[in-house]
């Protein structure tokens, strides 16, 4: 974490080049910066194979890292800078976290080309035919309302921490 005033432009490439330098350190070719509302930077680099974790890029790395130093899990006002057009995960993340605005240098296409597409992802999230096949998803029937009990439990709930 460091603090500074640069530009949008100075950030992205600040994920740039973190993304390159973890090339060159067996890592994958992504790197991302999130910087707070107050200015704050938090950097993350794709950590997938290194932690053997698919969740690990580089965009939800640095939103971790950004609530970890901020002590929250709201993002509010936060900008996110991605060496790459982010993938529907890392998106949902920055939603999750109310990530302010998005800014990316290659896209998904220059992704595909070094063999990262994540275009059946898209496809699947955007409810295309015949692309759900890929991890099917449905819902179970179970009795009464035990499959709304975690609600339930979550509304009695006093001290819950709404999110």
């Amino acid at each position: 974490m460091s603090s500074t005033d640069g530009t949008p432009a100075r950030f992205l490439a600040r994920a740039v080049e973190i993304a390159t330098e973890n090339v060159r350190n067996a890592g994958g070719p992504f790197g991302a910066v999130v910087v707070s509302a107050d200015g704050q930077v938090f950097e993350g680099v794709n950590r997938v194979t290194a932690d053997l974790d698919p969740s690990a890029h580089a965009e939800v790395t640095a939103i971790r890292r950004a609530c970890q130093g901020l002590g929250t899990f709201d993002l509010s006002g936060a900008a996110l800078y991605s060496s790459c057009e982010p993938c529907p995960m890392c998106l949902g993340a920055a939603l999750w976290a109310r990530v302010q605005r998005v800014y990316f240098a290659a896209d998904r296409e220059d992704a595909a080309a070094a063999g990262f597409d994540d275009a059946r992802f898209y496809r699947y999230f955007d409810g295309i035919p015949g692309h759900r096949d890929i991890m099917p998803v449905e819902t179970i029937a179970l009795p009464g309302d035990a499959r709304i009990a975690p609600f339930s439990e979550w509304a009695r709930t006093a001290t819950r921490i709404e999110y």
